[in-house]
């Protein structure tokens, strides 16, 4: 009851970003702006475009606009707070902005897993079973779909912010990371955090590990369609309907994979060089893979690169 009683002793957090290495502070802070500026231009865009163009109202682009302005809200939730941290000399954030900041990023995050599943389960309709898949994916079923991603991202997030925050902090409020990251605040509390740990590992099985099992099952039915369409013209054109969303998923996955899934390093002189290499990951998943998606998309599917490339010209020649 004592420690529990100590919660209001912390009413801030020092977040320690790269302050150990100023000059480092200045390079990201250019590059991580320049980054944030091609997000919001491209995921825009793609928002844009599919909102805009009416050929293009159908399930799958209806999840990409929603794909869009999920990458634009989680950067938000974060990059504006990680470029500050690189120019305020002490990186502070109160209680209540760090339980926000923590709140939306995870929201962010766990929707994303399962809007990627939803996404593949699209393309798997829309390849193995093509007939249907008008009736069956109608806009009664898709929009409660996506409705549905966001509320399981924001109800995972309210259960696992209201257990850290519910957690007492008792005078160490040093937050090793740019943000209010929740594994890293958990370390903070004086506390048994296990029930914590539990609770984010069943999280981290029903958006990670289903979504993950659910995606590769979609895609060996799809792989399995596609290798028995006769024409090598149709084989391909099958394959570059999903051929986006694969290579967003493979990049999405594989980043959180080798963040969370690479060995720690034992050796004690290594733990400085460890905590900027986790930090750097965890900026490349925050920040680049957001950035790439739209670029993703706008290479590897014809609609929108001709979509765009038919929208610069019309604004082009009526100037």
């Amino acid at each position: 009851m004592e420690s529990a009683n100590q919660t209001s002793s912390v009413t801030e957090f020092v977040l320690l970003g790269l302050s150990a290495h100023p000059k480092l502070e200045k390079m990201f802070f250019v590059l991580i702006l320049l980054m944030y500026l091609v997000i919001l231009l491209g995921n825009g865009v793609l928002i844009l475009v599919t909102v805009s163009v009416p050929r293009l109202h159908t399930p799958m682009y209806f999840f990409l606009g929603n794909l869009s302005f999920l990458d634009i809200c989680y950067t938000t939730s974060s990059v504006p707070l990680i470029l500050d941290s690189f120019l305020t000399p002490r990186k502070t954030i109160p209680f209540s902005a760090c339980a926000v900041q923590m709140f939306l990023s995870f929201a962010m995050g766990a929707t994303e897993c399962v809007l990627l599943g939803m996404m593949a389960f699209d393309r798997y309709l829309a390849i193995c079973n093509p007939l249907r898949y008008p009736v069956i994916m109608s806009k009664v079923v898709y929009v409660p779909m996506a409705a549905n991603c966001w509320a399981a991202g924001s109800g995972a997030s309210i259960v696992q912010t209201s257990l850290a925050m519910r957690l007492p902090f008792c005078g160490n409020n040093i937050i090793n990371h740019f943000t209010c990251e929740i594994l890293a605040v958990l370390k903070l509390a004086c506390a048994d955090i296990s029930i914590n740990m539990i609770s984010m590992g069943v999280t981290n099985v029903i958006f990670l590990g289903v979504p993950v099992l659910f995606i590769f099952v979609s895609y060996i039915f799809i792989l399995t369609t596609i290798l028995r369409i006769p024409s090598a013209e149709g084989r391909k054109k099958a394959f570059s309907t999903c051929s986006a969303h694969l290579t967003v998923v493979v990049v999405f996955y594989g980043t959180i994979l080798f963040m969370y899934g690479k060995p720690k390093s034992t050796d004690p002189l290594g733990t400085d060089k460890q905590d900027i290499s986790d930090k750097l990951i965890s900026l490349f998943y925050g920040v680049v893979t957001p950035m790439l998606n739209p670029i993703i998309y706008s290479l590897r599917n014809k609609d929108v690169k001709a979509t765009v490339r038919n929208l610069v010209f019309q604004k082009h020649f009526t100037q």
